[in-house]
């Protein structure tokens, strides 16, 4: 696992980060945390990191009608298609919850959300078409960018895969 000098000069992105590095490492997943620069456009982001749109996956955190969570990997380019999850979950309303909410069920703040190191593990659902691929997601702080191989992700959350997204 790979650490940024940021990480060095401490604060509360090392405290995050190591809390980040060491959920991973006692799921056995290697990871990257790399600090990035800002971004105005998806496409922007990719090529700063070197991947394709595809490859930034979004963590979002969604909410079912009995006040648990599930989080929801999406690739770049795709939103959450509604009606998939809620037929794969198996339930009839699921929203997405305000930002103090996700922040409380996650320890993150929207925009730096990630499985790895949540306060809670909530169940993961991966579209399928993050399979196969080194993906970027969020590494729990702003500015910075956590690097997994999606199937190392999905096999050491055991999450359930599936197509969950369409176009956006």
């Amino acid at each position: 696992m790979s650490e940024t000098a940021a990480d060095s000069t401490g604060g509360a992105d090392a405290d995050t980060h190591a809390r980040v590095r060491n959920a991973a490492a006692a799921r056995g997943l290697d990871i990257e945390i790399r600090q990035r620069p800002a971004a105005r456009t998806l496409h922007e982001a990719a090529e700063l990191l070197g991947l394709s749109p595809s490859g930034i996956v979004k963590t979002l955190v969604v909410k079912r009608s009995d006040d648990t969570y599930l989080f929801a990997l999406v690739p770049g380019g795709r939103k959450i298609s509604w009606p998939k999850l809620r037929a794969l979950v198996g339930v009839n309303k699921l929203k997405l919850p305000e930002a103090d909410a996700a922040l409380a069920a996650t320890g993150y703040e929207r925009g730096t959300i990630v499985p790895i190191g949540s306060t809670t593990d909530w169940p993961v659902f991966a579209d399928e078409s993050i399979m196969g691929q080194r993906i970027a997601m969020g590494a729990g702080t702003h500015g910075y960018s956590l690097f997994v191989d999606a199937d190392d992700l999905i096999s050491a959350y055991n999450a359930t895969v599936a197509d969950i997204s369409e176009p956006e």
